[in-house]
């Protein structure tokens, strides 16, 4: 076993070595510490074709809890869901209306070759054909991104998203703003995973989920999730890689029903999240390592036009 010690030791060092040495940016205020990963098409941590390359949070602490971190088993910079922190994806623009072989795009990614006539799976290794031109500004409280595109798979676009913190408040936003650049109309949804990694707490009846409506789950909650009300909550832990995914109705066409809790009874850690646009769908997902409320927002934007949307984290704590 000693002969292969030193190999061993040099594979975990560069792994170590990879994940701290990618592209990175600490912002704080009085109340919150984060550190975002920075997209880059050779050096980033993520490199897949799945999700927005910005605004990816590695760690986010507030008074001792910290809220986003690494869930998931294996890493590797290309596979879809190697990621973490409140990170969005966007529907494919043109996939139905491409051929195989022909271009699609994915916003915050870039323009991918179609790998056959099936509908689209976010697990499909699509090759990046053009990733678009991205800049980044950092400030001490906050980050912008911007990915501009030009006539892929016939669509144009600037998209821009800053992710910031509030000046003496325990408060995340996330500004977007989508212009329409090119000649075709962009319809689309956005949906944000979130992947909430609470004190490293393990998914269970430490858990409730709150929503802003009477929320009615649609899918079989089996022996996992119980739903009263406006809650969802763990009835035991999840166990291994055992997951639950429910939708969730109830929601009206107000944004004053994009509201969402989830709280550890246990830590006393919570957040509260919330948007100043509707809800147009609205799942729940969840594996042993995170609790995935993800929240999908409508997207339809004329040529020459752009779209805005706000999203908000309010960090708290709780009496235990």
């Amino acid at each position: 076993m000693k002969k292969y010690l030193p190999g061993l030791l040099l594979a975990f060092s560069l792994i170590s070595w990879t994940i701290d040495e990618v592209p990175q940016a600490v912002i704080t205020n009085d109340a919150i510490k984060a550190t975002l990963y920075l997209p880059d098409a050779n050096t980033g941590y993520y490199r897949g074709t799945r999700f927005d390359w910005s605004g990816v949070i590695a760690n986010l602490e507030y008074k001792g809890h910290s809220y986003f971190g690494k869930w998931f088993e294996k890493y590797d910079p290309y596979l879809h869901d190697a990621i973490s922190g409140p990170v969005e994806a966007f529907d494919p623009i043109g996939y139905d209306q491409a051929k195989t072989g022909d271009l699609f795009v994915k916003i915050g990614v870039g323009s991918l070759r179609k790998l056959d006539e099936g509908p689209y799976k976010f697990v499909a290794p699509y090759k990046l054909i053009d990733g678009g031109k991205w800049s980044v500004q950092k400030k001490a409280d906050q980050v912008r991104f911007t990915h501009v595109l030009k006539d892929a798979a016939g669509y144009s676009y600037e998209y821009e998203k800053t992710v910031k913190l509030t000046k003496g408040k325990p408060e995340l936003i996330l500004e977007h703003r989508l212009k329409n650049t090119g000649k075709q109309r962009i319809e689309t949804a956005v949906y944000n995973h979130n992947f909430l990694v609470i004190d490293q707490q393990p998914s269970g009846p430490d858990f409730r989920v709150q929503f802003g409506f009477p929320a009615k789950p649609t899918g079989d909650l089996k022996d996992i999730l119980a739903s009263k009300n406006q809650e969802l909550t763990f009835l035991r832990p999840l166990q291994n890689r055992e997951s639950i995914y429910t939708l969730v109705e109830g929601y009206g066409a107000s944004a004053n029903d994009y509201d969402i809790r989830v709280e550890n009874t246990k830590t006393g850690a919570g957040v509260r999240i919330r948007s100043d646009r509707p809800l147009s769908k609205l799942a729940f997902w969840s594996n042993p390592k995170n609790l995935s409320p993800e929240p999908f927002i409508a997207i339809d934007v004329a040529p020459g036009q752009a779209f805005t949307w706000k999203i908000s984290y309010e960090f708290y704590t709780m009496e235990r």
